[in-house]
């Protein structure tokens, strides 16, 4: 079967065709794989692909898949609620000039 339809991330529409291209351009790490081609940056991130990504990655290196350095996590710098969120003042866009608000 061809591999062309199988996906390794769903929320970005990521096939293991396109990882393997990426692969074959030059991108050989998890997170360069991962900024290239959207790979576990969707809805889930990464929950339901990053493993299958770092384990195509290690096939495609020909290493043990303990080997393979996990992605960068970035969490927010400072987290909020939604209430904050709600709370915040934002300005209303500016109308340009010629155009009615």
């Amino acid at each position: 079967m061809s591999s062309s339809k199988i996906f390794l991330c769903r929320c970005e529409d990521v096939t293991v065709d396109e990882f393997r291209a990426a692969f074959g351009e030059g991108f050989t790490e998890l997170e360069s794989l991962k900024r290239y081609t959207g790979v576990s940056t969707g809805f889930c991130q990464g929950k339901g692909c990053l493993c299958e990504a770092a384990r195509e990655l290690a096939r495609l290196r020909g290493i043990p898949e303990q080997d393979m350095k996990p992605t960068t996590i970035r969490p927010p710098g400072e987290p909020l609620t939604f209430g904050q969120l709600a709370a915040l003042d934002i300005p209303a866009p500016e109308t340009p000039p010629g155009e009615e608000p």
